[in-house]
């Protein structure tokens, strides 16, 4: 599990594609922190590392997270919003993030306003995924607060920190992001949706 709050920024240093699946060589200051095994979310995406050499380390994708995320259009180079699981004893700083993308979304807008910037995504109608105002909601792995909530749109405040200290500085208009929608409301839209028989 994750709390959305980015530990780090990394790098794509290498793409290596086999069969279905894609291997990526992340170069970052946590891999010397990394193990074997450990799971790591990459712009929301849960990853399992599966070697680490000095300051990289390589995570593979399968076809399925290739399809329902933004992995695809990474290329050497690209940075990428790091977080490691969140210890049993540690602090709740963001919210409830389990590293499952649901769908990507476009970026529609970016305005910077006394300091911070505000962005705007919508993603595909149609489906079951919905946010609500001041709720929460996972860009990129970044917990984030989503306003002017409509049906297929949102958006969010970003402070300078957050601005600088992960990838949302380079975020631009007609760009794809990776969205996980709070998994309470989820279970509460889904028993809602049971008991209307539907």
């Amino acid at each position: 599990m994750f709390t959305g709050i980015i530990e780090a920024l990394g790098q794509v240093k290498g793409i290596e594609q086999e069969g279905s699946n894609r291997t990526f060589e992340i170069e970052s200051h946590l891999a010397s922190e990394l193990k074997i095994d450990q799971s790591v979310a990459h712009n929301g995406v849960c990853l399992t590392v599966i070697a680490v050499a000095g300051d990289r380390y390589k995570v593979t994708a399968i076809d399925e997270t290739m399809k329902k995320t933004n992995l695809g259009e990474w290329k050497e180079g690209t940075q990428v919003n790091l977080e490691r699981c969140m210890p049993a004893n540690g602090r709740f700083d963001g919210h409830i993030v389990q590293g499952h993308v649901d769908l990507t979304a476009v970026c529609t807008g970016r305005k910077e306003e006394g300091g911070s910037w505000l962005f705007d995504f919508s993603y595909p109608e149609g489906t079951s995924h919905m946010t609500v105002e001041k709720g929460s909601i996972t860009v990129n792995g970044v917990s984030l607060t989503c306003f002017n909530s409509k049906d297929n749109s949102f958006r969010v405040a970003i402070i300078p920190y957050t601005f600088e200290h992960t990838n949302f500085h380079q975020l631009k208009e007609g760009m794809q992001v990776n969205l996980e929608f709070d998994i309470i409301g989820k279970y509460l839209q889904k028993i809602a949706l049971r008991q209307m028989g539907k």
